[in-house]
């Protein structure tokens, strides 16, 4: 009964574990909802992102994920002098999630963002996390709102 007791516990932590990874991993994403099919709200998620190369696109499991796109970032600095990166840049990835919720589609979205940064060692440049743009989410929202409606959708 004991060893029924600890694997059930096991169980039940390594649940409560995941799932809170799960929330860290998800926050920071902006969900719209839309009355409309799975099938229009996912070809609106696809229009949202016909400018940039797609890296994973499954409609079954209602998943797009963009390449990294680099955007140029002049007038960096870093050190205790300022000195100017001269290679300055960020890169950006999308990922959408299209949702089925009976006559409700959601999409999800969110922008993973990273800036080429002075790190010292023996790599003195590198990419490091950084926060989203929120000029990036507020088009991708702005985007998603107008495919949606250009696709018969009612936007909530």
């Amino acid at each position: 009964m004991t060893k029924f007791l600890r694997t059930g516990s096991l169980i039940v932590s390594l649940l409560l574990i995941e799932s809170l990874g799960g929330c860290a991993l998800m926050s920071g994403m902006q969900e719209r909802s839309a009355l409309c099919s799975y099938d229009q709200a996912w070809n609106a998620a696809v229009d949202t992102v016909k400018d940039r190369s797609t890296d994973r696109k499954d409609k079954e499991a209602g998943l797009i994920v963009t390449h990294w796109l680099e955007i140029p970032m002049p007038g960096r600095t870093y050190g205790v002098f300022g000195r100017n990166i001269a290679d300055s840049r960020d890169r950006s990835r999308l990922t959408l999630e299209v949702k089925r919720r009976d006559e409700v589609a959601k999409i999800s979205f969110i922008e993973e963002r990273q800036s080429w940064a002075f790190r010292g060692g023996a790599r003195l440049f590198g990419w490091t996390p950084t926060d989203p743009s929120e000029e990036v989410m507020r088009d991708v929202q702005n985007r998603i709102d107008a495919n949606l409606k250009e696709h018969g959708c009612t936007v909530s």
